[in-house]
């Protein structure tokens, strides 16, 4: 299949929200501790949704004195990566520096659904990647459908219970179809299932609930025009696909300071834990920052589907290039982890313990009750075959994008970028690498900007018109690699006409957005009034929007600034400040369409 989408993620930052992420990576550390001088080392990588917890809880057990059966005791070190992106990581040969943590021993993913797509790279590439130990649950946490609590009750909840068919519903019939017109369109939050574990879940859900099955689905279902028909529909409700669930929950977050929680998204799918944290005012995910932050106006309720989801389980999985010694600290820091103790810190922070059991708080927070906790309908997760075949399908069956790509050819982006080429030269190299990366049906487009020149009376110029990109690659790498550089850096004004220029066309079944890649800040004294510009692209003023998602290229760029302007259009900004990533940041970024 021509349209393989295994991507990374890379270096982003949520807007408005100081998360970095670097090489799909959110790496920390536990540090300090009496274990400083101990004979064994463990690293362990968490996915990021429980990686503070475990860091903190890594430090305790360093500090406890325990000791291992041989009288030697052990040091933990925990790093943070996105399941999709360790799984990868693992699948290809772990590299530090490429994959931004150290080589773990041990791997604590989301879901067993990695382990299984992990075993089939294993096979693909005849290596041993896992060992046939069986892993133990350290949490669990159900996929559910977050949704403002008022969008919730005019579906009826919490007396009735909600669906995948619900959702399906709502995006062919829009709000109107249920009273509330004022609501316009029906719009779901959804990760991409090749990076993050709640855009796995859900794609195999709306699989499961087309076929009315809760277990045993077979390829041959997955297949079905009719199963592929209702996961388009759903997919088709999609605003964009983010890589981490967080990015949604912190443009939410934003939406609702600003009183308008009901005009962005109108459900999200993702782990019930992360439902919990933006209702503790942590909408990024951070288990230190409960109780912290500003707690929301609409609070998050956490809907179950009706017609099934899964139960992420988070496994504890020894790698086979754990030594004895390792494997010996690897199986006490479970038994610690296992402790009712530490299980009680894993319901505080809004998961479940091992064994299925919701906290209070939990229960408080995301409004569970003991009928939503009888009627709770999981999935047995697919055999691997079939969950390949999920996976594969999603790539054609999810929305079809359409995209802006504007490059900076200022003369700045002459200098150097390190491996002997000029900063342009690598981002027509990470540009065009990226193309193939996209769906054929995808339509993508070119813009060059910089300042007028004396052939060109605009700052920014067209270089390739929208087109499918099936029958536009060829076309679009050649305007790519011809591009040169001159001039200065009218940011302001060419971001303001890219965004228009798609509105003016803007075609509403599609993921419409600009991808707008600079090396500097504005340099333009006719249109150099940021607050303007932030007002003109503010997505909350837009009954119609077009994302802008912008990536910071070389220390030179106003990081700050391209911040904001993704965030006035809840998009996505970049730092490829490195020029070193900037392939990596650009797969980063298709992974969004």
């Amino acid at each position: 299949m021509r349209n393989v989408r295994r991507l990374p993620l890379v270096v982003a930052v949520v807007v408005g929200l100081a998360l970095l992420v670097g090489l799909g990576v959110v790496v920390s550390a536990s540090v300090g501790g009496s274990g400083s001088d101990c004979e064994v080392r463990l690293e362990v990588n968490s996915s990021t949704e429980k990686g503070n917890l475990l860091i903190d809880l890594a430090e305790e057990y360093n500090d406890s004195g325990r000791k291992l059966a041989g009288g030697e005791c052990a040091r933990v070190e925990v790093s943070e990566t996105s399941s999709g992106v360790a799984k990868d990581a693992l699948a290809q040969g772990w590299d530090e520096r490429r994959d931004g943590a150290p080589e773990p021993q041990v791997w604590t993913p989301s879901s067993s659904l990695w382990l299984t797509l992990l075993r089939r790279d294993a096979t693909a590439a005849d290596r041993t990647l896992l060992t046939g130990e069986e892993p133990r649950s350290l949490a669990t946490s159900p996929l559910a459908i977050a949704m403002p609590r008022p969008m919730a009750q005019a579906l009826g909840w919490p007396e009735k219970q909600i669906g995948w068919r619900d959702v399906l519903s709502l995006t062919e019939k829009g709000w109107a179809s249920v009273g509330r017109p004022e609501w316009g369109r029906f719009s779901l939050g959804k990760d991409n299932p090749h990076t993050s574990t709640s855009g796995l879940g859900a794609t195999v859900a709306a699989f499961y609930a087309a076929t009315g099955r809760s277990s045993d689905l077979t390829v041959k279902e997955v297949e079905d025009p009719k199963t592929r028909r209702f996961v388009a529909g759903v997919e088709a409700g999609v605003l964009h696909y983010a890589s981490d669930a967080t990015a949604y929950m912190a443009n939410l977050a934003e939406a609702d300071a600003d009183g308008q929680a009901l005009s962005y998204a109108s459900a999200i799918a993702v782990q019930e834990q992360l439902i919990h944290l933006y209702n503790q005012g942590s909408p990024t995910g951070e288990t230190d920052r409960i109780g912290k932050g500003k707690k929301p106006q609409v609070p998050l309720v956490a809907v179950h589907p009706a017609d099934g989801t899964l139960m992420f389980d988070h496994p504890f999985v020894v790698l086979p290039s754990a030594s004895a010694q390792q494997r010996s600290a690897a199986a006490d820091f479970r038994a610690f982890l296992l402790e009712d103790a530490q299980q009680k810190r894993f319901q505080q922070t809004g998961f479940r313990d091992h064994e299925g059991n919701a906290g209070g708080e939990l229960a408080r927070s995301v409004s569970l009750s003991e009928q939503s906790e009888r009627n709770l309908s999981l999935i047995d997760p697919p055999a691997p075959e079939v969950l390949a075949a999920i996976v594969d399908s999603w790539d054609e069956l999810r929305k079809k994008a359409r995209v802006l790509l504007v490059m900076d050819v200022s003369g700045s982006m002459k200098q150097p970028a390190g491996g002997g080429q000029s900063r342009l030269e690598a981002a027509k190299k990470a540009a065009v690498g990226t193309l193939g990366l996209y769906h054929p049906d995808d339509e993508v487009g070119l813009w060059a900007f910089s300042t007028e020149t004396g052939d060109h009376p605009q700052p920014y110029r067209q270089i390739v018109p929208p087109g499918r990109i099936r029958d536009s690659e060829q076309r679009l790498a050649e305007a790519i690699n011809g591009l040169s550089a001159e001039g200065g850096t009218a940011l302001y004004a060419t971001v303001r006409a890219a965004q228009q220029e798609m509105l003016a066309d803007l075609d509403t079944d599609r993921i419409n957005a600009v991808v707008v890649l600079t090396d500097g800040r504005n340099e333009y004294p006719p249109d150099n009034d940021l607050d303007a510009l932030l007002g003109d692209l503010d997505a909350g003023q837009l009954e119609r929007s077009v994302r802008v998602f912008t990536v910071a290229f070389s220390d030179q760029a106003d990081f700050s600034t391209l911040t904001k302007i993704a965030g006035a259009t809840k998009a996505t900004s970049y730092d490829a400040r490195d020029p070193a990533v900037i392939d990596k940041v650009m797969v980063s970024v298709i992974s969004n369409f």
